[in-house]
């Protein structure tokens, strides 16, 4: 009988430790005010592929600068 209890505190330990390390491995659940909060965050701990920041830049680059805002074209303001 003896031999059971031991075999039965090990697997408790054992189910304990198992408990703890699932309970450290899930982040804990958080709520958002909105739907731009929740974007925001997830930007904030996203990382963005190598090869889609590569592509992102080159598109950036090929686009023509904005055009003056019609007061600087009406007062001619220096240009940006």
């Amino acid at each position: 009988m003896q031999r059971q209890t031991k075999l039965n505190s090990e697997e408790q330990a054992q189910a304990q430790q198992e408990a703890g390390a699932q309970q450290t491995q899930q982040p804990a659940a958080r709520e958002f005010a909105n739907p731009e909060e929740m974007l925001r965050h997830d930007a904030l701990h996203t990382p963005v592929p190598p090869t889609v920041a590569h592509r992102l830049r080159e598109s950036l680059a090929k686009d023509p600068p904005p055009a003056p805002s019609w007061w600087r074209r009406l007062l001619g303001g220096p240009k940006p």
